[in-house]
């Protein structure tokens, strides 16, 4: 087993920069998603619409997904990544201004430019395995996972500290994400990832997507990650507006975030090295499980207790489902098929989470008269996607004995 230390300086230091990526840049997605929903309930005429900024966002990391990877597969990680940030500064500005003049559509246009930036981020985990041994790849996914510790921690303080900064309630964290992305120009200055190699004259670029699809393990690693971070987002993204809604502050509501965020990337720390050691299959149906047992909890009351355990359970459920699905995914295909897969990946995993946040606005104001009774809704939407990716991962498991 190929241990950190083996590994070549370059290597160590692409991944180290992956890592501090993931903790500082990353900390404008939890700041976003804590906020966004709140920014579009005072700007939105209708109330269902609240998290619509929240579906903008992960739209835009479905539509730029695609392409983005073939950029990357051309052209190398670092062009994709800076691209990614200038989608990021775009947002930030875009959505200031759309706060300053009070305008729902000029918001939702930053929102979708923050989702270009959502979308590379997405590719740092991808990013993080190549160039490393094949056993080593689990642990560089969950290495760079990891850094989201720290993001989970920056993203909702900070969301607190400069959120009323200005007079116009919520300018101010956009402010900071224009800063943030500025800081990551400077960082990706550093990364030095190889471009895959070109197909030989006369050689193939690999199966096409169609056949991609029809790969058991690939199409189950997907339906896996699709599930995992779909319903992780329709939860998520209703809590801020369930927790407001049954009579709490906002800073609360930043802290029960900031709780789930923390248990969607500390187990990162040794999710990798379970993967090894027991199989991502096995690992990601544990971490379906976890999401079951989240939505349980979240179930069985509306208490403060109940929002922190259901969610920070909701964050475990998807580090071991998502990180696993992923590791799944970069064993099933060859370097020449890496920008196919996983903008195909990318795109089908945000179009379902973009479809998961839209059915949670309205799933929390609009199914019911009371916060409580939204809520609940919310999470009895879980059941039916649970039951599909864990009868997906059944039937690969019994695929690959009969094999």
């Amino acid at each position: 087993m190929t241990d950190i230390t083996r590994l070549d300086t370059r290597t160590k230091r692409n991944i180290t920069i992956l890592v501090i990526a993931q903790a500082v840049l990353g900390a404008q997605m939890p700041m976003l998603f804590v906020l966004a929903g709140l920014a579009g309930q005072s700007l939105a005429s209708n109330p269902c619409w609240a998290t619509l900024p929240i579906s903008l966002i992960v739209f835009g990391s479905m539509t730029t997904a695609p392409w983005l990877s073939q950029l990357m597969q051309n052209y190398g990680r670092k062009a994709g990544f800076f691209v990614g940030i200038t989608g990021g500064i775009l947002g930030g500005v875009i959505s200031a201004y759309g706060l300053y003049t009070a305008s729902f559509p000029i918001f939702l246009l930053g929102s979708y430019f923050s989702g270009v930036y959502m979308s590379a981020h997405g590719f740092y985990r991808f990013a993080a395995a190549d160039s490393t041994p094949d056993d080593f790849r689990p642990k560089a996914i969950s290495y760079v996972m990891a850094g989201g510790l720290a993001s989970a921690i920056i993203g909702p303080q900070l969301s607190k500290v400069v959120s009323d900064a200005f007079v116009i309630p919520f300018m101010g964290a956009y402010v900071a994400v224009v800063l943030i992305n500025v800081f990551g120009a400077g960082l990706f200055l550093f990364l030095d990832i190889p471009k895959p190699p070109k197909p030989a004259v006369g050689e193939t670029s690999g199966r096409s997507r169609l056949e991609l699809l029809k790969t058991p393990r690939i199409a189950v690693a997907i339906i896996c990650a699709m599930v995992s971070y779909a319903l992780m987002n329709l939860v998520m993204t209703s809590t801020p507006l369930a927790v407001v809604g049954c009579g709490y502050t906002q800073d609360l509501a930043a802290d029960i975030v900031m709780g789930h965020v923390i248990g969607m990337f500390l187990p990162s720390f040794f999710t990798g090295h379970l993967i090894a050691r027991f199989g991502a299959s096995k690992i990601v149906g544990l971490g379906l499980a976890i999401l079951a047992f989240a939505g349980i909890v979240n179930l069985a009351g509306v208490e403060l207790t109940n929002f922190f355990v259901g969610l920070i359970l909701l964050g475990v459920g998807w580090n071991f489902g998502f990180i696993g699905a992923t590791a799944m995914l970069t064993n099933a295909h060859t370097p020449q098929e890496r920008g196919k897969v996983q903008g195909m990946n990318d795109f089908l995993v945000y179009g379902m989470v973009t479809l998961g946040s839209l059915a949670s606005g309205s799933l929390m104001n609009c199914s019911g008269g009371t916060a409580v009774e939204g809520w609940i809704a919310v999470n009895i939407a879980m059941i039916p996607f649970l039951i599909l990716a864990g009868g997906s991962l059944v039937w690969l498991m019994m695929h690959n004995k009969k094999a």
